[in-house]
């Protein structure tokens, strides 16, 4: 089956199907004609794959972060991020990336990310003097920190399919990387900045203006410490964790913020509600794929193949690299995460790599997918946002794609960064 299911999935992704589709049909097709099992299969296995209590706090995450959108928390993190960087060289892409970094706590998503604050600051840094390409394009490189800042939704999912590693721990393990991207994409627009005059003409606020302003962030910054500070000390589960997010995002938009209204509740619940279905859509059909490659041995044949090459770590890991960025090119983080973690991870395992070390790797590498074409989910959000053709984005990445590969090489060769917060943490 194997050799009709690759081929039908590239040729589905190839004329444009989603994810989704393209996977499900592609096992369809494997079925139908390279074995003697019903079709039925494929639905039984996508029921499987979605039948998962932790599962539950994916829809309930993007509620959150929907909620609290609508509740003007994007506009309360901007107005820090500007207030903390907004006077320097390029102050407001370094305002976008800061921001970015702090939305991530919230909502998770690389996507949410560029949909919410990021289409704001291209707005922002188009009428400050900034070319709509390099806004779009740093947007895109700065939302890359979406699913590795606690929470994350891949990280969430991940955990479901290796137990050596719980969600706290893979929280506490991307705190670090996250800033490290961070901090890598800021030196990027600072050196675009200063070759292009990218000057800010707003003044450096005065401490207590900055001090009047994350106070009042202060709400929506306080999220970030209730989810991985309950999930920290046991509190509560990663799932339950997501239902008192949306509840405190409730709270805080109603009554603390007080611009999010009853009357605004039902099309926030769409929005949602659609961005879960699709996600839940792709894992359902990603189960699928897999069990066709578990039925066709695949994974067990590349264990092998691979324990049998007697590979170093730090050659396996460049290997992974490799793989999972070409894999990326093709394929979003989520499917990526179900059918390639349970191969690898093993094999990482048993070469003493550290479970959370390169679960962040596995991460990282298919994030970056998110940032490149033909199939960048990132490119695609932006473009429509800023409506530019998506190669007048990619011409601006170059120094982005320099950050983040950057951040990524320092990320699998200083384990440090992914495995000290998980061990001090008590995980």
């Amino acid at each position: 089956m194997a050799e009709i299911l690759f081929p039908a999935l590239f040729i589905l992704l190839a004329l444009g199907l989603p994810v989704a589709f393209a996977m499900s049909i592609a096992v369809f097709v494997a079925l139908s004609f390279g074995s003697s099992y019903p079709n039925l299969v494929v639905v039984k296995e996508m029921f499987s794959g979605l039948d998962s209590f932790p599962l539950l706090a994916v829809p309930f995450f993007i509620l959150a972060a929907e909620i609290m959108t609508g509740g003007a928390v994007t506009m309360a993190l901007l107005r820090l991020a500007q207030s903390l960087v907004g006077h320097l060289k390029g102050g407001l892409g370094h305002a976008n990336v800061v921001s970015s970094a702090m939305f991530a706590g919230i909502s998770g998503s690389a996507l949410a990310d560029a949909a919410g604050p990021g289409s704001m600051m291209i707005r922002m840094m188009e009428k400050g003097g900034y070319d709509r390409s390099y806004a779009g394009a740093l947007t895109i490189a700065s939302s890359v920190v979406g699913p590795i800042i606690p929470p994350s939704i891949t990280m969430i999912i991940y955990a479901m399919q290796d137990q050596e590693v719980s969600v706290g721990s893979l929280f506490m393990a991307g705190v670090l990387p996250g800033v490290l991207i961070t901090l890598l994409v800021l030196v990027a627009n600072g050196y675009v900045s200063h070759r292009r005059g990218y000057v800010s003409g707003a003044p450096m606020p005065g401490l207590a203006e900055i001090f009047r302003i994350f106070v009042y962030a202060i709400p929506a910054l306080l999220l970030i410490v209730l989810i991985v500070g309950g999930i920290r000390f046991g509190i509560f589960t990663p799932t339950e964790a997501s239902v008192i997010a949306v509840f405190y995002a409730l709270v805080v938009g109603m009554f603390v913020y007080r611009s999010l209204r009853l009357r605004d509740l039902p099309q926030i619940v769409l929005r949602a509600a659609l961005t879960a279905t699709a996600v839940l859509l792709i894992l359902g059909a990603a189960r699928a794929f897999a069990w066709v490659l578990i039925i066709e041995g695949v994974p067990q044949f590349l264990a092998e193949t691979i324990i049998a090459w007697d590979l170093s770590p730090i050659v396996f890991l460049l290997a992974v690299n490799l793989l999972l960025l070409i894999f990326g090119l093709f394929m979003d983080p989520l499917p990526g995460v179900m059918i390639l973690v349970p191969i690898l991870a093993p094999i990482a395992l048993a070469l003493g790599i550290d479970a959370n070390h390169f679960a962040i790797i596995v991460i990282v590498n298919l994030t970056l997918g998110l940032t490149t074409p033909p199939v960048g989910s990132l490119i695609f959000v932006v473009s429509s946002t800023v409506k530019l053709k998506p190669s007048a984005l990619i011409r601006e990445m170059p120094p982005f794609f320099v950050a983040l590969f950057g951040a990524l090489m320092l990320i699998t060769f200083v384990p440090i960064l992914s495995t000290w917060l998980p061990g001090v943490s008590g995980f």
